[in-house]
């Protein structure tokens, strides 16, 4: 399995482009690059980016409209949590304020220290891993409630047919169709038996990566 984060690097400069291609790169990230802010989106559907470094200031779409896009469009619903990291030559807190309140997890000043960079880099990645982690805990421990929520209706329907069954024991077909209804609650409980197996070891995959990679992460800081 490639554990490799997958950042996508928006920019229109080339220069720039290149150097987080290759310093990135060396630091065992898989890096993606992108010259404008359309390129940008269409590349966010397509990579589902584990991180994007976007440039404010750029043709076509800027990378305000690009966060506001992805952070609050309907149709980028599914990338709302891609983590941005915008850049820009802009130093007013003007500009760091309204980049933030689009959605962007942090905001670096041109030009920059690239350790500083690569530092904040990790932190993001490391609090995207932390929610998901959190987000898959709620999810097991939904899944726990509504599994019990299920048993236990199912295990009072076949209750309440056992107790037909003992109280119409001397009418043969009766005992014979509760007996079917019994038999058909039983398959349903398999059936979601069988169900919460498959979402419980997805979940544990899951979780089995995001522990890899938080793995990796303190190596590389190592």
């Amino acid at each position: 399995m490639d554990m490799k984060k997958r950042i996508l690097v928006v920019d229109d400069e080339q220069i720039n482009l290149e150097f987080f291609d290759v310093m990135l790169s060396k630091l065992g990230f898989s890096v993606h690059k992108a010259e404008n802010g359309q390129e940008a989106l269409d590349s966010i559907r397509r990579l589902k980016p584990d991180l994007v470094i976007l440039d404010n200031i750029m043709p076509k779409v800027s990378g305000w409209e690009v966060t506001k896009i992805v952070k609050s469009s309907p149709e980028y619903a599914e990338y709302a949590d891609t983590p941005i990291i915008m850049f820009s030559a802009l130093d007013d807190v003007k500009d760091k304020v309204e980049g933030l309140e689009l959605g962007a997890d942090d905001y670096i000043t041109k030009p920059f220290n690239f350790a500083e960079v690569l530092a904040r880099i990790r932190a993001v990645l490391r609090t995207h891993d932390l929610m998901r982690q959190i987000e898959n805990r709620e999810r097991r421990l939904h899944i726990g409630d509504k599994a019990v929520d299920d048993v236990q209706s199912i295990a009072t329907e076949l209750r309440q047919i056992i107790g037909n069954i003992n109280s119409s024991c001397s009418d043969a077909d009766t005992v014979k169709n509760l007996a079917k209804e019994s038999s058909i609650k039983l398959d349903a409980l398999e059936r979601r038996i069988a169900s919460l197996k498959e979402d419980t070891e997805s979940l544990r995959k899951e979780a089995a990566d995001m522990a890899a990679i938080r793995t990796r992460i303190r190596a590389d800081v190592r």
